[in-house]
C-alpha cells in the first residue's frame, strides 16, 4: 500500500516532462504555424481557381519549405530549372550575363510564383540566373509533384493554364515595351508594375532591368521628379 502510494507521488522526469510538452502544445503550435504560413500559398492559388478543404491538404503535402539568403540563388545558368517556387517572404530577380554584364530581366516578390519556364517545361539548360535580393522564405514545388498537383487537385490543370497564359502574356508586354517604349516609359512601367519593392531593390537592378546605365536613371528619376 505504501509503495503505490509512493508511486503516485513520484515526480516525473525531465525528458518525461519534455515528451509531455512536445506532444501536446509544441507539436500543434509548430503546425498551426506551417499552416498560417501557407496560407498565403493557398490563397493566391484561389485567386485563379476554387480550392476545396481535400485539394488543401494535397497543396500542403506537395510543397516544401526552403530558406534562401541574401545572394543565394534558386537557378543559376547551365542548371535545369527542375522546381516551381512561391514566395513567402523576400524578393528575387532573374538575370543573364551577356558580354560580362548582368542584364536583369524580371522581379518576384510575396505571393507570386518564380519559375524559369522556358528551362522547367521541356527540361532543358537554363539561360537565366535566380537570385534571392533578401533573405527568403520559399514553397518549392518539384516537376513531379507538380504533376501530381494537376492530376490531384480538383482545377489543378486550369490553374496551370491560367498561371501559364499570365506569364506568357507578360513576357510579350516586356519584349514589345522594348522595342517601341522609351526608358523613360519603361521606367514608369516599372513604378507601375511593382510599385511597393522600388525602395527593396538596387538602383543598378533596377537600371538594368530598365535597359540603361545607372547615370541615365538617375537623370530620368531627376526629370520625373521634376514634373510632380
Amino acid at each position: 500500500m505504501l509503495s503505490a502510494f509512493k508511486r503516485l507521488l513520484k515526480l516525473p522526469s525531465a525528458s518525461e516532462l519534455f515528451t509531455f510538452y512536445a506532444k501536446f502544445f509544441l507539436a500543434p503550435a509548430v503546425i498551426v504555424f506551417l499552416h498560417l504560413f501557407m496560407d498565403l500559398l493557398l490563397k493566391t492559388i484561389q485567386q485563379y481557381v476554387p480550392v476545396s478543404s481535400n485539394d488543401e491538404g494535397i497543396i500542403r503535402a506537395l510543397f516544401r519549405e526552403q530558406k534562401l539568403k541574401k545572394g543565394e540563388h534558386l537557378l543559376a545558368a547551365g542548371q535545369i530549372c527542375k522546381n516551381i517556387f512561391f514566395i513567402e517572404k523576400g524578393l528575387v530577380r532573374y538575370y543573364a550575363t551577356f558580354e560580362g554584364e548582368e542584364r536583369t530581366s524580371y522581379f518576384n516578390k510575396e505571393g507570386e510564383f518564380v519559375c524559369d519556364y522556358s528551362s522547367f517545361l521541356p527540361q532543358q539548360p537554363s539561360q537565366t540566373n535566380i537570385q534571392a535580393l533578401e533573405d527568403s522564405t520559399i514553397y518549392t514545388i518539384s516537376k513531379t509533384n507538380m504533376e501530381l498537383f494537376y492530376e490531384q487537385v480538383k482545377h489543378g490543370e486550369r490553374f496551370g493554364r491560367l498561371a501559364i497564359g499570365e506569364v506568357f502574356v507578360s513576357a510579350i508586354n516586356q519584349i514589345r515595351s522594348f522595342y517601341i517604349d522609351s526608358p523613360e516609359v519603361r521606367y514608369q512601367t516599372f513604378l507601375d508594375k511593382f510599385p511597393d519593392i522600388g525602395q527593396r531593390i538596387q538602383q543598378y537592378h533596377i537600371a538594368s532591368y530598365v535597359g540603361i546605365k545607372p547615370q541615365s536613371l538617375s537623370r530620368i528619376r531627376k526629370r520625373l521628379a521634376g514634373k510632380h
